[in-house]
């Protein structure tokens, strides 16, 4: 939703304010717009690797909907949380064996359809949860493998984001270039009368125009969009990395789902009565 407001709005007040005095028709270039896009376009292959082209492809949309975690979302989160280790505390990490393989048909899960969906942040807890189920009682030695896993997230993730802020950044000096070939073309022509002269001089200057706004109203914007909506997703594993080494340090279920709150921003912070209350209506599980 933030996106459509901010495009209606960047859109509205430049094109609005310059077609009071000026023509919409002069800002028609189609050729500088090629030279433009499809020099930061051209750039944008030569500097990433297809592993991060197809990553911003895929990720288009993320910028269109925005961060997906919200307070309902954490407050959820804790819910499964605290149902896993009440679990294991009473039948032992043994009783998660059955959910972790499984996930997608586990009687734990199907009461958070919302973690359910999650793919990644399912894959991230049942792995850790398998590691348990497998003997493992080192929570140092799981934390650093927990935190090496999230930084190369983290690492693929910038990559994505990161190439498209370059994209933008290159854009201004594109729309540069789009001028110069302008003006090229208008001294080649320096002997057609001026109402030809200022045609071609006002299509050179729509180069840079295109090139500034493009940047610094859409592209730039859209990166910075795509790095909020990343660094959300990791505040969302850490909050189940923090709450699995309370639990492998041996503390109460309560205790590490309080450890987890703790961890989160406070826009997305759940009360602590509001994560008690929530606690108290959870369906037994088995």
């Amino acid at each position: 939703m933030n996106f459509i407001i901010g495009l209606v709005v960047v859109v509205g007040s430049v094109l609005g304010a310059y077609s009071v005095h000026g023509s919409l028709e002069l800002l028609w270039q189609p050729l500088e717009f090629i030279i433009i896009f499809g020099g930061a376009f051209g750039a944008f292959l030569i500097a990433n690797p297809m592993t991060v082209i197809k990553g911003v492809g895929k990720s288009l949309a993320k910028v269109v909907k925005g961060p997906k975690y919200n307070r309902a979302s954490y407050e959820e989160l804790l819910g499964v949380l605290f149902s896993v280790f009440k679990l294991a505390k009473t039948k032992g990490d043994l009783a998660l064996e059955s959910h972790v393989e499984h996930p997608e048909e586990s009687t734990l899960f199907m009461n958070f359809p919302t973690f359910q969906e999650d793919h990644h942040a399912v894959e991230f807890l049942c792995d850790y949860l398998r590691v348990l189920t497998l003997g493992a009682s080192n929570p140092h030695e799981i934390e650093s493998v927990m935190e090496a896993e999230l930084d190369l997230h983290h690492h693929d993730d910038a990559a994505i984001s990161g190439a498209v802020l370059t994209m933008g950044d290159a854009m201004p000096a594109l729309g540069i270039v789009a001028a110069v070939l302008g003006v090229i073309v208008t001294m080649s022509s320096i002997t057609e009368p001026p109402e030809v002269l200022g045609g071609l001089i006002a299509a050179a200057l729509v180069g840079t125009f295109a090139g500034i706004l493009l940047s610094y109203g859409f592209v730039t914007p859209m990166g910075k969009s795509l790095e909020n909506t990343f660094g959300s997703e990791a505040a969302y594993l850490n909050c189940v990395k923090v709450a699995l080494i309370g639990h492998m340090q041996g503390y109460a279920p309560q205790v590490s789902v309080e450890f987890a709150r703790k961890s989160l921003s406070a826009d997305m912070r759940p009360t602590f009565a509001e994560v008690e209350e929530m606690i108290g209506n959870l369906p037994a599980v088995s």
